[in-house]
C-alpha cells in the first residue's frame, strides 16, 4: 500500500534534536517562536496530515526539552505536573495552534531556568570543578567528562557553563595549571624536565614541551636555563 502524500512530506530522518539541544543550552528566549518553526519545518511536521507522525516528532522534541530540564535541576515530577507526560502529548496535538503554543512555552520556561540556574549555582559549581582540578591535576586520566560527573553535570552543559564562569574551556585551565606548577618546579627543584612533566600529569615529553611553550612563550629547557642564571647573576650580585 502506498504512502498518501501528506505523510511523505514528514521525514523522521530529518529531526535534529541537537538542533533543539544546543538552543536550550545557549539560545534566546525571545526567539523561542523561530527556533521551534526552524525545527518542526526541517522536519515536514506543517506539511502533514498524519497524527502519527506529527506525534513522533512531538514526542522527540518532548524528549529533549524534559532530558535538559533534568539537567538544570527541575525535577521529573515537577517536569510532569506542569506539562504532562508522554502519554498525554498526543491530546496536545489536536489542533496545531495550541500544540505550537504549548511546545513554545516548554522552551520559554526552559531558558528562563536554565539563566536561574546559572545565576544561583553556576558560580559554586564551577568554584567546586576548579576545587577539583586543583586537588587532581597529576592524574593523567583527569577529563572533562570526569570533572562533570564530579558536579553531577552533564559533559556538555559543564563545558559551557565552565567558559562561561572563567573565560577559558576545560582543557585550557587544566593545561594552564599543570604548566604553571610544572614552571614553580623547575624553578625550586632539581628534578628532569621529564620527571617534572610526569608529576603534574603529562605521560609525554613532547606533548608537555609545546604546552609549556605555549603558555610561557619558551619550552621547559630554555626557561629553567634562565631562572638558573638569573638565580646565579643574583648571587654574584649579593
Amino acid at each position: 500500500m502506498n504512502t498518501a502524500p501528506s505523510e511523505r512530506y514528514c521525514d523522521v530522518q530529518k529531526i535534529n534534536t541537537f538542533k533543539i539541544e544546543q538552543f536550550l543550552r545557549n539560545g534566546s528566549k525571545d526567539i523561542s517562536r523561530q527556533a521551534l518553526d526552524s525545527f518542526l519545518e526541517e522536519a515536514g511536521y506543517f506539511k502533514t496530515n498524519s497524527l502519527l507522525l506529527r506525534l513522533y516528532v512531538a514526542m522527540e522534541l518532548y524528549i529533549v526539552i524534559r532530558s535538559f530540564s533534568k539537567e538544570i535541576g527541575v525535577s521529573n515530577e515537577e517536569f510532569v505536573s506542569k506539562y504532562g507526560s508522554v502519554d498525554d502529548i498526543e491530546y496536545k496535538l489536536l489542533n496545531l495552534e495550541h500544540s505550537m503554543d504549548f511546545f513554545t512555552s516548554m522552551l520559554e520556561d526552559c531558558i528562563d531556568r536554565r539563566v536561574k540556574h546559572s545565576c544561583n549555582n553556576g558560580n559554586n559549581t564551577v568554584l567546586k570543578a576548579i576545587e577539583h582540578i586543583r586537588e587532581n591535576y597529576t592524574n593523567e586520566d583527569i577529563s572533562l567528562k570526569s570533572v562533570a560527573a564530579h558536579v553531577n553535570l552533564s559533559p556538555t552543559y559543564f563545558c559551557s557553563l565552565f567558559k562561561k564562569e572563567t573565560g577559558m574551556n576545560f582543557s585550557d585551565y587544566l593545561s594552564k595549571v599543570r604548566i604553571d606548577k610544572s614552571a614553580e618546579l623547575l624553578k625550586r627543584t632539581s628534578k628532569t624536565i621529564s620527571e617534572i612533566a610526569f608529576e603534574v600529569g603529562f605521560s609525554d615529553y613532547r606533548y608537555f614541551s609545546q604546552i609549556f611553550k605555549k603558555f610561557k612563550g619558551e619550552t621547559p629547557r630554555e626557561y629553567h636555563t634562565r631562572n638558573m642564571k638569573e638565580s646565579a647573576r643574583l648571587i654574584v650580585q649579593d
